[in-house]
């Protein structure tokens, strides 16, 4: 079965609903699992649950079918994406405009020209899909 991995923030954020928002629509159109990710921070000091992160998702989305809820601890978000994306061995991820920036910003640090969807391509066998907050209308406000 085709996985469908999205990052997003938690609490959600209006571009975290929006990028969950595509994702669940590309997750229906290929009969797709979906996974939703949150990458809860050593340094911040939080402690995101599984379960709060699925209560939120349904409090803005309903129970959605065929969805999975993960929470990785971690220091950098980028990297720590990546490993869950591979390690799912994910056919698509779909990210936000915003994690494409910050992504972009660390890829300046080794490359003068950050591809950021290459990048992905090559670290990953899977599509990368970037949306943009005013691309899916979901209502909300961060």
């Amino acid at each position: 079965m085709t996985l469908v991995v999205v990052p997003v923030r938690y609490p959600l954020t209006r571009h975290s609903k929006a990028t969950l928002a595509e994702a669940h629509r590309i997750a229906e159109e290929r009969d797709a699992e979906l996974t939703v990710l949150h990458v809860d921070l050593y340094q911040n000091g939080h402690e995101v649950t599984r379960t709060g992160l699925k209560r939120a998702v349904e409090r803005e989305f309903g129970q959605l079918p065929n969805v999975r809820y993960v929470v990785r601890k971690g220091f950098l978000v980028e990297e720590t994406i990546l490993d869950e994306v591979a390690a799912e061995d994910a056919d698509v991820v779909v990210i936000g405009a915003k994690q494409a920036s910050r992504w972009r910003r660390m890829l300046r640090k080794v490359f003068s020209d950050p591809d950021v969807e290459g990048y992905l391509r090559e670290k990953l066998d899977a599509t990368v899909i970037t949306v943009q907050p005013d691309e899916v209308d979901h209502g909300a406000a961060d």
